[in-house]
């Protein structure tokens, strides 16, 4: 099958680290011009990631696009969306995996992943996109805490899409196989403002500091030698930023 070479790329852009690190290769990649940014509801308890999106939007100057896909999650109980009553745990996910006996943690929202790749390849081939950039990353698919983070999962995505695409669009998922350190090592030679990022599953003033994606923040700022930035930025995302 003949591949179009196509010279704009759409990110999903989440708010947090891994998808900001994704919309500065874009931008180098691409340049500003040639980058669409999607943000995408789907019924999360808060909604600082969304507002960091935003921020890193207006960065980067790239057209974003906003979506609101909750009503396709409504059925499930995942401890993030606003009418399950789990709480989110306050544990690292290895901890977490224990408990489930390797099934996927209670925070996995069911094939979010593949939903929001089938969205952004429906957009992206409407404003003649030939890439996809998201952020998955291995640290969240080891011990199948998120199995839509995996290789193997990104594999069959990306044959999906560039079979139903006509050989139009591909997936790009440069972290796949990185822990988040590396993402941010990735993120720092490239200038990402990682003070405009929002990782949190809590939606409080600041990050609660507990959770496992609170946790990975940590230990990969840690693991670089180097101080989290954001929290400066916080009390910002208490009002839509304009």
């Amino acid at each position: 099958m003949a591949e179009s070479v196509k010279n704009r790329a759409l990110v999903l852009l989440s708010g947090g680290m891994d998808s900001a690190t994704c919309l500065a290769m874009a931008v180098k990649e691409y340049g500003s011009a040639g980058v669409t940014a999607l943000s995408l509801f789907y019924g999360q308890k808060h909604e600082k990631e969304i507002l960091a999106a935003d921020r890193l939007a207006q960065h980067y100057g790239v057209e974003l696009i906003r979506m609101d896909l909750a009503p396709l999650f409504q059925f499930s109980d995942s401890a993030l969306l606003t009418g399950s009553e789990q709480a989110i745990p306050e544990e690292t996910y290895e901890q977490q995996l224990a408990e489930t006996g390797g099934a996927p943690v209670s925070t996995y929202v069911p094939f979010r992943n593949g939903l929001f790749l089938s969205a952004a390849a429906s957009i992206a081939l409407s404003k003649d996109c030939g890439v996809i950039f998201y952020g998955a990353h291995g640290d969240d698919a080891a011990g199948n805490a998120y199995p839509d983070c995996s290789v193997e999962f990104n594999t069959a995505m990306d044959e999906a899409i560039r079979l139903g695409s006509g050989g139009m669009l591909r997936i790009r998922a440069p972290f796949v196989g990185m822990t988040k350190a590396d993402v941010l090592r990735t993120g720092i030679k490239l200038g990402v403002p990682y003070q405009y990022t929002w990782s949190c599953y809590e939606g409080g003033d600041v990050p609660c500091g507990v959770c496992g994606t609170c946790r990975d923040r940590a230990e990969a700022f840690r693991l670089n030698g180097l101080e989290d930035p954001a929290p400066a930025w916080y009390a910002s995302l208490q009002k839509p930023v304009v």
